[in-house]
């Protein structure tokens, strides 16, 4: 039996992370576990085309809060590139924290960037074979975060705003994504 003194003496891993999707969530709702695990990425758009300059960034996805959520970190560019300053344009140290609600069917999905002290609110669900994340920047904007060509080990990743028309969506954000095999 866990004492609570030796409760209180684990570390945050050991309490946020789950083995798995928890039970109350049903298998056709799992939106996200198909991604636990760590991906290298190729930036392909960021703003504009930037696939000539070859940035690489990372993300690594994983089961928490007892399995009722995902969470991830995406980092550009990735661990082993990070010494010194870098371009806040371009540095992302974030995390996502996904988390189902069956009162809407949906995931609520809230991304958190403090290196640009970004904050992003959606909703995630499926549409097809793709998943797709519908909210709106803190201006307003709405915005479409979607994962494509998804794989066992690969999906295309892309971040969309809407233009002013209320019809067109641009691409903001783009990267390719190949499994890390552990």
């Amino acid at each position: 039996m866990t004492t609570l003194a030796q409760q209180e003496t684990a570390d945050l891993q050991t309490v946020l992370a789950a083995p798995g999707r928890s039970p109350e969530i049903p298998a056709s709702a799992d939106v996200y576990g198909w991604l636990i695990g760590s991906w290298e990425l190729d930036v392909v758009h960021y703003w504009v085309d930037v696939s000539d300059r070859g940035i690489k960034a990372e993300a690594h996805f994983g089961w928490v809060l007892e399995g009722r959520a995902v969470q991830d970190v995406w980092i550009t560019p990735p661990r082993a590139e990070r010494t010194g300053e870098f371009d806040k344009t371009t540095n992302t140290y974030g995390t996502t924290l996904r988390v189902w609600d069956p009162a809407i069917q949906a995931w609520r999905v809230t991304w958190i960037n403090p290196v640009t002290s970004q904050r992003v609110d959606l909703i995630g669900r499926w549409s097809g074979k793709d998943v797709v994340q519908i909210g709106a920047r803190p201006d307003g904007t709405p915005i479409r975060w979607s994962f494509t060509e998804i794989t066992a080990d690969s999906f295309r990743w892309i971040g969309e705003t809407l233009e002013p028309d209320g019809k067109t969506w641009k691409l903001a954000g783009e990267y390719r994504a190949r499994r890390i095999s552990s």
